[in-house]
């Protein structure tokens, strides 16, 4: 009997696994990014504008009705029903303690919601990000302290929150830097999440007002 050989039909790269593993990391979002990008590009550039110490950033005070508030729009997102769910800054602010630690610290420590631009659809900011320096075995951070606006926009697994501009008081953040940073959602660690995953893919409208953002199903 002949002996079968499996020959390959494709051509095969080992660049392809580094690819896969890229990808792999931009699904937990802004933060595993980050920390990728500041290691590998413009260090020069980040330094200019980075400091060495982070903002201390305003204590967050836990809002008592969220959690309800919160669960019951989940609830009748999943039933299927009409519902609507009003988010101020102090709201955004609580649910930023829920955000998962991916390595570089958890949102709380480096957002602060403190107000909202209706006009232009905007998320205002203060922010203050670890970056690590290009020397990663001497195991430094500096850090972006300043503003940065959230674009809210819908895509097919619900609404996402994305750099629309950064500002740094005295400095002149790199365009390239900032189109960087436009390239991930920080909703990402919750679209893969079981639970929340689908209550933010049900929404059908999320938009931003003077006082907060308004999120509504079957509108």
């Amino acid at each position: 009997m002949a002996k079968i050989e499996k020959v390959p039909t494709g051509e095969f790269h080992s660049g392809y696994g580094c690819i896969i593993m890229t990808l792999a990391a931009a699904m937990f979002g802004f933060i595993l990014w980050w920390g990728w990008y500041s290691l590998t590009t413009m260090d020069r550039e980040i330094a200019a504008v980075a400091q060495d110490k982070p903002a201390v950033l305003p204590a967050i005070t836990p809002v008592a009705d969220l959690q309800k508030r919160v669960a019951d729009f989940a609830a009748a997102a999943k039933a299927g029903s009409k519902t609507s769910l009003k988010l101020s800054a102090a709201d955004l602010n609580a649910l930023i303690l829920l955000a998962p630690d991916a390595g570089n610290g958890s949102y709380k420590d480096m957002l602060r919601v403190k107000g909202f631009d209706a006009a232009k659809a905007l998320i205002i900011t203060d922010a203050s990000l670890p970056m690590n320096t290009a020397k990663f075995w001497e195991d430094t951070k500096r850090y972006l302290v300043g503003e940065i606006d959230f674009a809210v926009e819908m895509t097919a697994i619900g609404p996402d929150a994305k750099v629309s501009a950064v500002r740094v008081p005295g400095k002149t953040v790199p365009a390239e830097m900032v189109k960087g940073m436009q390239m991930y959602g920080y909703l990402g660690p919750w679209q893969e999440h079981p639970e929340i995953g689908p209550v933010l893919k049900s929404i059908t409208s999320a938009k931003v007002e003077s006082d907060g953002v308004l999120l509504e199903v079957g509108k």
